[in-house]
């Protein structure tokens, strides 16, 4: 399953957001310019994410962009949801309004589909990661190097510890 551009500048939007700590509204052109992203797009993204209560707007000279809660309180599920819709990935795979999780080749009940457990655990996995990301645990800023340094680190003691 693959994210669109949506999920991808939505959240870097937030992030950045996030890392001006609510002082100020934030121009949606300065955070284009920042991150080198196209405004129009933004500006499409921020209306998702105001319509899901994420971002509040304020107008004026000084207008621009804030969170509408803290950080510490908005989960990636939230954010993902209102830029991309509901999470599948699969399209045959549909959650109820119920909760329930169906296959829409399951419409004669003597028919089982034999992926849908696998689909299912799948959307489950990906909802659990981001139902426990926090837009706060996006926000510590580390250098590029560390964050590099740090990664390799990890991927040496992985090999290490599965070597012979």
């Amino acid at each position: 399953m693959m994210f669109s551009t949506k999920a991808e500048y939505g959240i870097r939007v937030m992030v950045e957001l996030a890392r001006r700590n609510g002082d100020a509204p934030v121009s949606l052109s300065e955070i284009a310019e920042h991150d080198r992203l196209p405004l129009a797009y933004l500006e499409h993204l921020v209306a998702r994410l105001r319509k899901a209560g994420l971002v509040e707007s304020r107008r004026g000279a000084r207008g621009g962009y804030l969170l509408a809660r803290p950080a510490k309180d908005i989960t990636m599920a939230e954010v993902v949801e209102a830029l991309e819709g509901a999470i599948a990935p699969i399209e045959c795979i549909t959650e109820g309004a119920d909760g329930v999780l169906r296959c829409a080749r399951e419409s004669d009940p003597d028919h089982v589909c034999p992926t849908k457990q696998l689909w299912t655990r799948v959307r489950g996995s990906i909802v659990t990661t981001l139902k426990e990301t926090r837009l706060s645990d996006l926000c510590h800023t580390t250098s590029r190097s560390a964050t590099s340094t740090s990664a390799r680190k990890t991927a040496r003691s992985s090999v290490a510890s599965t070597s012979p």
